[in-house]
């Protein structure tokens, strides 16, 4: 862990660093100006790594700001970032191969406060766009044509709503629509892969959140179980907050429902980085499972699904990949993950993996949407 955050934080630095010392160079060369802009850019830097400590000790309206400032700030640092990549690779083109004429050039290099303004303008509507996007979670109707007989009608219906990360961020405004989603589908189960409360349990204590949980009501129950932002912040404290108001957490363990149908939801494989434990094989849970009856799996973070294929899962939802919630990252988790996002088919074996109902640190989503899924199972002819 010590050497993940010295990794981050270096990786936030040089970052910073680098869009930092850009704009510097366009800023005019006036005291009021550099002081200006030193101040305000140390301010938007540091802010977001201010508040995550500071809602530690204290929360306030003033740690509630700086999460706020800082979250935008992070995504605004990954496209500052990619723009002046682009420009300094436009003029290393430029200083071999001449591509525009020298005089056009020195031009448009006299104006450079005008170039940094165009950029900034840009950046400002990319997070106001994707924080609409973010704040908007659409509605994603998936069919699933089951092998095996469900009991009872022959057909059931899911409702999913995967890393919601509850926190200052994604608080009791934009968890009501959430839950109002979930509710008006009627399903006749709720599923919650994951990733529900953020880092800090504070938050949610601090705006009761816990009776916007109780409010999720499904004739088959409501399902969670851990993703690794449950144990970032306490895994323990969070799962007992959960239990307490109204959900049921599987955590390595496995639950029939009424009609039959069994449910196996497995610990995040964060329980290895943080508590120094392994979680059960899924072929030991499986033991007690009838291999006869429909089996749905819960696992946070898409890895090994060959793994459930094997163990005779008959659908499989996670979460966790948020598909890159900021363009480009989706193109890194595509090549990290078999599956990054949507639907897709192992065998016998349905995975869903969902691109989140929240957020994590930036509310801003660009490239992806915000989604709660409505699965509809129907048994085979």
């Amino acid at each position: 862990m010590i050497l993940f955050f010295v990794v981050v934080f270096a990786v936030h630095a040089l970052v910073n660093g680098y869009i930092g010392y850009r704009g510097w160079q366009v800023i005019p060369d006036e005291p009021a100006w550099r002081w200006t802009y030193v101040l305000l850019f140390t301010f938007f830097a540091l802010s977001f790594i201010a508040g995550r400590f500071l809602e530690r000790v204290w929360i306030s309206p003033v740690s509630e700001a700086l999460v706020w400032i800082g979250s935008f700030w992070l995504a605004a640092m990954l496209y500052f970032f990619l723009a002046v990549v682009l420009i300094d690779l436009a003029r290393l083109l430029q200083h071999f191969f001449q591509i525009i004429p020298a005089q056009s050039y020195e031009a448009l290099t006299a104006r450079r406060l005008w170039v940094g303004a165009g950029v900034l303008a840009l950046v400002t509507i990319l997070l106001v766009a994707g924080h609409l996007n973010a704040r908007n979670p659409r509605l994603r109707t998936i069919d699933v044509q089951l092998t095996k007989k469900i009991p009872g009608s022959g057909a059931m219906t899911i409702a999913m709503a995967s890393d919601i990360h509850l926190g200052t961020i994604i608080g009791r405004r934009q968890f009501d629509r959430i839950v109002d989603r979930l509710i008006e589908l009627k399903p006749d189960l709720i599923l919650l892969p994951g990733d529900i409360i953020d880092e800090d349990l504070a938050p949610v204590l601090v705006e009761d959140v816990g009776d916007h949980l109780r409010a999720l009501q499904a004739p088959l129950g409501v399902i969670a179980c851990t993703g690794n932002h449950e144990y970032i912040g306490g895994v323990e404290e969070a799962v007992s907050y959960l239990r307490e108001h109204g959900l049921t957490v599987l955590r390595d363990s496995v639950m029939t429902l009424a009609n039959g149908v069994q449910v196996v939801g497995r610990d995040d494989r964060s329980i290895r980085q943080f508590a120094g434990k392994e979680r059960k094989p899924l072929a030991e849970l499986m033991k007690g499972v009838d291999a006869e009856r429909p089996i749905i799996l819960m696992d946070h973070q898409p890895f090994g699904l060959g793994e459930a294929a094997s163990a005779g899962i008959d659908l499989q939802v996670s979460g966790h990949t948020h598909h890159g919630q900021l363009w480009p990252a989706n193109l890194i988790t595509g090549a990290i993950y078999e599956v990054s996002w949507g639907l897709a088919r192992i065998g016998q074996t349905h995975v869903y993996v969902s691109s989140g109902a929240g957020t994590w640190g930036p509310p801003v989503r660009l490239g992806n949407v915000p989604e709660i899924v409505f699965l509809r199972l129907r048994s085979a002819p």
